[in-house]
């Protein structure tokens, strides 16, 4: 007699921001898409994890998971159109040595310099957006709020109260999503009913606490763009910068993870009622040995073939992952919470 069709497992993606980084994701997010034995029923996500999240739900609104990865595609087809009309880009030096970095680019030099003496309201007194076009032809956003089955979260920094504030889907748009991704050195702040907002990343990269208290599902799946540890020391003021920026975008991801060890602790010792606290359990895809290789400037790089090699990376993780930890799905943690985060 053949065995039962096994129903899928549901999970929760946690997507981080990172600039062109999360083309990785949107790998990640293909591969899952085409995994039959998975069902997703929640996504949080900053920046560019806040507009992976959007467009894969728009398109999952309209045209299921095939839907979600045509949006998806197109989504970063328009990011690198985008960037090839920017003068930001690589060096002829760069391209030369493979790098995928900015180490030798003029224009990415001077507007760093530029960004550090003047702010986005004397540098771009028209407050012109780029990605807003891209994203308000992605995304359907009544769609979004009307139409989509999955649950989206969406992270940004209120700057008045230093708190974070989640956008859910009745009330996501192209403002919020742009809140989300809002890096106050590079643009003008957005506002959204009143209030001000920053990158979502400061505060939440990505908040977890949206999916532990909104989905059923006990599994929380990271796709991690930002790495946490480093080896070397940095020594260079480039470089030291760059790693300031890595823990403080990681600093509440930290915190939150370290909390949700400490109530797992809890309740499997019997200190905490199990049908009060529930047990989560924490999966990570990354790729760290190909990202810790970029540097910060490799974020503002959206050169299609850059975006190509993100997106095959991150479908190659997903796919390891998927091989080696799929049965832990609704059964344990892939990783040991405790020895990465505390």
């Amino acid at each position: 007699m053949a065995a039962l069709k096994q129903a899928p497992k549901r999970v929760n993606l946690a997507f981080q921001g990172g600039g062109s980084h999360g083309a990785f994701t949107w790998g990640v997010a293909d591969r899952l898409l085409r995994e039959p034995r998975i069902e997703i029923e929640g996504i949080c996500g900053a920046s560019a994890g806040a507009m992976n999240a959007v467009v894969l739900g728009s398109g999952y609104a309209k045209g299921g998971r095939e839907g979600a990865r045509e949006a998806l595609a197109a989504f970063w087809g328009r990011i690198g159109d985008a960037g090839a009309r920017s003068p930001i880009q690589p060096s002829w030096l760069d391209q030369w040595l493979g790098t995928n970095r900015m180490d030798f680019s003029p224009t990415y030099f001077a507007f760093d310099m530029i960004s550090r003496l003047f702010s986005p309201y004397e540098l771009n007194p028209s407050n012109i957006n780029p990605l807003r076009d891209v994203v308000a032809a992605s995304v359907d956003f009544q769609a979004v709020r009307d139409q989509c089955s999955l649950k989206l979260f969406v992270c940004a920094t209120n700057v008045r109260t230093g708190k974070i504030k989640v956008f859910e889907n009745k009330e996501l748009s192209v403002e919020a999503v742009l809140a989300s991704a809002c890096l106050p050195f590079m643009f003008q702040t957005v506002w959204v009913e009143g209030e001000p907002y920053w990158d979502g990343g400061y505060m939440g990269n990505p908040a977890l606490y949206p999916l532990i208290y909104n989905c059923q599902s006990q599994d929380v799946l990271l796709v991690q763009i930002n790495p946490l540890t480093r080896e070397e020391v940095p020594v260079h003021a480039r470089d030291i910068l760059d790693r300031v920026n890595e823990i403080s975008f990681n600093s509440s991801l930290m915190r939150e993870m370290r909390a949700v060890h400490f109530v797992s602790k809890l309740v499997e010792a019997g200190r905490l009622p199990a049908d009060e606290f529930r047990d989560l359990f924490i999966h990570i895809v990354e790729s760290e040995e190909v990202l810790k290789k970029l540097g910060a400037s490799t974020k503002l790089n959206a050169t299609k073939p850059f975006l190509q090699h993100l997106f095959d990376t991150g479908s190659l993780a997903a796919e390891r992952w998927l091989d080696a930890n799929f049965d832990a799905l609704g059964h344990r943690s892939s990783v040991d919470v405790g020895s990465i985060f505390l």
